[in-house]
């Protein structure tokens, strides 16, 4: 998909005519521009030739309402994205920023990847058209109603075309999907924490902690100084304080690490605080060295954080018979 030459090709064009070429992507969802019957064939044609409307990716099916797609950029790269189906009728797209990732976290494939480069805005929103299409071919044509930026990399080294990404998930003309169900998760990067708490828009922000002190986290989560627990918190605060909204701390639970009756009185004491919430997530197997808790331990965990009166939610697991965790396919492929 390619929509760089789109303005150049349309400066010769009457002014309405790009009202509608924005429709004709960003709500009818064409795939090309041959569909767009209302534009001159002449334009179409052309449109076709340079501006290609073509997503070129594979699609995986969990049998737990999940798709995966692989999905391979104009350079040849590929990237990775993730559409969960509620059954409460959202409809959450997983987006990836970069390819690969440089922050290496021990547990994620992404980051044994490595790092490839930062994804631009546009190639953002085009897995959010991928899955909007695949919707729209379904018999009641339902539409993307969430976006998390939680697929490969770290959001906040992304953050100017993340911004920009938004902007147009945002639009009433485009997407037109509420500032509320966006969401940035990081793995701490303080200074873009900060930054995020200025943004004139009311999207939420995801911690991803995984652990209750440094020591377990650092033994594999690899963030650099300046952005331990401690300053994180501190990062968290202010945003709180900027913003007037709730943060969600993420917490993988992996079994033998950081899933301990100790971790968890830990980490109740650290995050007993307004506006904070904690998500706990069972760990998606991605590398032998790992496992996830037993569901009698998460829920051991998840009571003692309950008593200490810790708003706790545990996301259901999504995916892992298609590799749903992030870098799973990319690194294989």
């Amino acid at each position: 998909m390619e929509l760089n030459g789109l303005k150049e090709i349309l400066k010769k064009e009457l002014s309405f005519r790009y009202k509608q070429v924005e429709k004709a992507i960003f709500q009818d969802f064409i795939s090309n521009w041959s569909e767009a019957t209302n534009l001159p064939k002449k334009l179409r044609d052309e449109l076709n030739e340079k501006c290609s409307l073509e997503i070129v990716a594979e699609v995986f099916v969990s049998k737990k309402n999940t798709k995966k797609t692989l999905i391979t950029l104009s350079d040849g790269l590929k990237i990775e994205s993730v559409l969960m189906q509620h059954k409460d009728g959202r409809n959450t797209v997983c987006v990836s920023c970069q390819v690969g990732c440089p922050m290496a976290c021990d547990f994620c494939a992404t980051g044994s990847l490595g790092f490839k480069r930062n994804l631009s805005s546009d190639e953002m929103l085009l897995q959010v058209i991928f899955f909007e299409r695949l919707l729209q071919k379904q018999q009641n044509k339902e539409r993307v109603t969430n976006v998390v930026f939680m697929g490969m990399g770290e959001p906040m080294l992304n953050l100017e075309n993340i911004l920009k990404a938004i902007d147009s998930l945002n639009d009433k003309n485009k997407f037109n999907i509420g500032a509320r169900k966006i969401s940035i998760s990081t793995v701490g990067i303080v200074d873009g924490i900060k930054k995020i708490a200025k943004y004139d828009k009311q999207i939420n922000l995801a911690i991803s902690l995984h652990a209750a002190n440094d020591k377990i986290r650092t033994s594999f989560i690899k963030t650099g100084k300046g952005n331990n627990i401690e300053k994180i918190l501190k990062a968290v605060d202010y945003y709180i304080e900027k913003t007037g909204r709730k943060v969600m701390f993420e917490y993988l639970m992996i079994d033998g690490v950081n899933d301990s009756e100790k971790s968890a009185n830990e980490l109740a004491v650290l995050l007993k605080k307004p506006l904070y919430m904690i998500n706990l997530i069972p760990y998606n197997v991605t590398f032998d060295k790992f496992k996830p808790s037993s569901k009698e331990k998460i829920e051991k965990f998840k009571n003692i954080l309950i008593k200490y009166g810790i708003e706790t939610t545990q996301r259901e697991s999504y995916g892992g018979d298609i590799g749903g965790a992030c870098g799973q396919l990319a690194g294989k492929k």
